[in-house]
């Protein structure tokens, strides 16, 4: 898939005309439009903009990670970004309730 085509299908999925995303990403005129139908390719700075709109993370638009990680990668950040204390305790509750339906799968 495409770029513009990545844009198409996520813009529709957030019920975005090209004229919304346009706004909120701060482009002029029907440059969305283009972008889509792979007239012309943004600008990093603009394909971030557009992935930030879109709120899912640029690799998953530019199609270099084929499983969207938007919301809970914000949730990863979060907990990187924590004391290393409060982020050992969640990684661990994390692991065991990972370990626990692991578990019930196999049973």
């Amino acid at each position: 898939m495409t770029l513009g085509e990545h844009i198409t299908k996520l813009r529709k999925h957030k019920k975005l005309s090209q004229n919304d995303l346009s706004k909120k990403v701060g482009t002029l005129g029907d440059i969305i439009d283009r972008y889509e139908l792979d007239e012309v390719k943004p600008s990093i700075e603009v394909t971030s903009k557009i992935a930030d709109v879109l709120e899912i993370s640029l690799d998953f638009l530019i199609g270099k990670m084929t499983v969207e990680v938007d919301h809970q990668l914000k949730r990863v950040i979060e907990v990187q970004q924590m004391e290393d204390t409060d982020k050992e305790l969640i990684l661990y509750t994390f692991d065991s309730l990972i370990k626990n339906v692991k578990l019930k799968s196999i049973a």
